[in-house]
C-alpha cells in the first residue's frame, strides 16, 4: 500500500493504483505503471532493445571511468544513464538485428574543454600502448596541466583499460599499459582530457583500432 508523506502533491513511496512513487538522490518523483500490452516484442520494441543492448556492452566496461567523464551532463540521472543517452542517440550504425557502434561518432568523454590535436595511438611492443597528441594548450581552454582521459576497449572480450589522470598535456606523448593477452588483439582508443581540478573534461576524440603487437 503506497503513503503520501507531505499531502496530495509529494512525498508518495509505494504504489497507489497505477502511479508508483519513489525517491532518487533525495528527489521525489511519480511514474506511472505501464499497462501490460497484447504484444511486448513489437518491431520498434525489438528495434529498440537490441540499439540499447549494443550501446550497453560497449559502455559497461567503462562505468568508473564514465562517472568521471559525463558527470557535467548528470542532471537528474547517473552518469553511466547520460552516456548511455547520448550514444544511443548518436553512435548507432546499420539495422536491426546488425546494429554496431559507430566508434568515429561514440563518445567516451562529454564537456567543452578544448579537444585534444593531432591525436594517434600506435602499439609497437606487446602490453602496451603509445598514444602521441600536438600540445595545443593556450588554444581555447586548453591548460598546459589538463590530464590525458585515456580508453582503449576489447570488443571482444567486453573489456577496457583506462587512465582518467594521465600525462598532462603539454606532454604530447602516453603510455598505457595493457594485459599481455591483449596481443594480436584489436583495441578501439579513444582520448580526450581533463582539467587539473577536475571541473572541466572535453569530449573524447577516436583515435582508431590499433592492433596490439
Amino acid at each position: 500500500m503506497g503513503k503520501i508523506k507531505q499531502g496530495i502533491l509529494g512525498g508518495l513511496s509505494g504504489k497507489v493504483g497505477n502511479v508508483i512513487g519513489a525517491n532518487w538522490k533525495g528527489i521525489d518523483y511519480l511514474r506511472i505503471k505501464p499497462s501490460s500490452v497484447a504484444n511486448p516484442r513489437t518491431p520498434g520494441q525489438v528495434d529498440q532493445r537490441s540499439k540499447f543492448s549494443t550501446v550497453l556492452r560497449f559502455l559497461q566496461p567503462m562505468t568508473d571511468f564514465l562517472k568521471v567523464t559525463f558527470r557535467q551532463y548528470a542532471s537528474g540521472m547517473t552518469q553511466f544513464n547520460a552516456a548511455m543517452s547520448y550514444n544511443l542517440n548518436n553512435a548507432i550504425s546499420g539495422a536491426y538485428p546488425n546494429f554496431a557502434i559507430d566508434y568515429p561518432n561514440a563518445l567516451v568523454s562529454r564537456g567543452n574543454l578544448t579537444t585534444p590535436a593531432d591525436g594517434a595511438a600506435t602499439s609497437t611492443t606487446a602490453a602496451e600502448l603509445d598514444l602521441t597528441w600536438t600540445d595545443n594548450s593556450g588554444t581555447g581552454s586548453a591548460m598546459a596541466t589538463d590530464k590525458a582521459l585515456i580508453v582503449a576497449i576489447n570488443s571482444v572480450r567486453g573489456e577496457a583499460v583506462f587512465t582518467t589522470a594521465g600525462p598532462v598535456r603539454s606532454a604530447g606523448a602516453a603510455l598505457l599499459n595493457l594485459p599481455v593477452e591483449y596481443s594480436g588483439e584489436n583495441l578501439e582508443v579513444y582520448l580526450g582530457f581533463i582539467s587539473e581540478d577536475g571541473s572541466k573534461v572535453s569530449n573524447s576524440v577516436y583515435l582508431g583500432s590499433v592492433l596490439i603487437a
